[in-house]
């Protein structure tokens, strides 16, 4: 009997071509000669590069023909093992150095000018520096990346779906760590033994299932907490230990080949009560009629302000501390926003996170999430563990 597929985490070449294509015929719709991007997301975007970054500058120009990846020395070779989709791969001797990094690239690129985009996420300094090496260059901000971003290719899909997946995974472990203690009737995990926990199965079953795993910040993470630190959103984890009666939060996720996905889902210790039932069923509701709004055509803005007002009209206005959700990427959190103050039309393509919360200080905090891709006619939760109440409570 055949072993199941793994799944490669590497995209090829040929999608790195189709991406820098797609940004050339960007760069003529808005009358530019070239690109220049710095944040390592994007320069994995573009080139299949993951790197960890620091104080060196790694730099990806586009032009109308052809792509040129600035890297310090030491990471040159290992650019090279990553296959960088460059046409030409520069390297400069060190940081600070006697000659700028962007002196280098400016070497490479002979004499450029022209009218040249770089991402805003460029700093300022690197800006600067860039402008005094290549003096014929008029410089603009341009957020062509970004909005490419917004959209993921069919590739990139895979990846999110395979996220999600990962997240899934991370649930069901950490439910069955406190199914198991709560079974041996001793001490139930605390926030931080469960945390280590989750994050081990995570991490076990993306490289028992995957080949060429890409390591990112969070490759497998997320938050942890009980009781009435699950009232604080974002809400560091403790040694405080899970008790029968309370609510926990596991705000758990990852990402395979540098394209993330969140599950979260709340639990219950036992019988609810009145008051954990009521808030409980309620962000549930929420999360449903804002992840039904999320399809082509409708704005982020309107379609939090929809989910939100399920938690105002139950009388818990008082008690939302966030947005409905955000995007998702090469990044945890990123463009678009379903907030109030979004306008961007949702797109088949994008993937979002669907994420209401209640926090009651002093009580506990309730919040389920799932990554959903918006599709042609609609959406579709990413994540599929159960997120019914009768599905999250835990008999202790």
């Amino acid at each position: 009997m055949s072993s199941p597929a793994r799944l490669s985490q590497r995209l090829p070449r040929s999608f790195y071509a189709r991406v820098q294509s797609d940004v050339r015929r960007h760069l003529g719709e808005e009358g530019l000669d070239a690109i220049v991007c710095e944040d390592w997301r994007d320069v994995a975007y573009l080139t299949g590069f993951f790197h960890t970054p620091t104080e060196r500058p790694v730099l990806v120009v586009v032009t109308a023909d052809r792509t040129i990846g600035l890297v310090p020395a030491l990471e040159y070779e290992y650019a090279q093992q990553q296959d960088i989709a460059v046409d030409e791969l520069v390297a400069y001797p060190e940081y600070p150095g006697v000659r700028t990094p962007q002196e280098v690239l400016a070497d490479a690129l002979s004499g450029a000018s022209g009218r040249w985009g770089h991402a805003w996420t460029l700093s300022t300094g690197d800006l600067g520096l860039l402008r005094a090496a290549m003096g014929g260059v008029e410089w603009v901000g341009t957020h062509l990346v970004d909005r490419m971003r917004l959209v993921k290719y069919d590739e990139e899909v895979v990846l999110h779906r395979e996220a999600a997946r990962l997240g899934d995974v991370m649930l069901a472990a950490g439910r069955e760590l406190v199914e198991e203690r709560v079974a041996d009737g001793g001490p139930l995990p605390s926030e931080a033994e469960l945390a280590k926990h989750v994050i081990g199965r995570g991490t076990a079953w993306m490289y028992d299932t995957h080949d060429n795993v890409v390591v990112v910040p969070l490759l497998a993470g997320g938050l942890v907490y009980s009781g009435p630190n699950s009232a604080y959103p974002h809400g560091l984890v403790t040694e405080h230990r899970l008790q029968p009666g309370e609510t926990f939060i596991l705000s758990l996720g990852g990402a395979v080949g540098g394209r993330y996905a969140e599950s979260e889902r709340t639990f219950v210790l036992g019988e609810p009560s009145d008051q954990q039932r009521a808030l409980f069923e309620t962000d549930a509701r929420a999360q449903h009629v804002g992840t039904e709004a999320i399809r082509p055509g409708a704005t982020c803005a309107d379609v939090n302000a929809g989910c939100l007002d399920v938690i105002r009209d139950a009388g818990y206005a008082e008690h939302i501390r966030h947005r409905q959700g955000h995007g998702i990427g090469l990044n945890f959190h990123e463009p678009p926003w379903l907030e109030d103050g979004d306008d961007t039309e949702l797109a088949a393509g994008m993937v979002v996170s669907s994420e209401p919360g209640i926090y009651v200080l002093g009580h506990a905090g309730y919040r389920i999430s799932d990554t959903v891709l918006v599709t042609p006619d609609g959406r579709e939760r990413l994540t599929t563990y159960p997120r019914d109440l009768a599905s999250s409570i835990i008999p202790a």
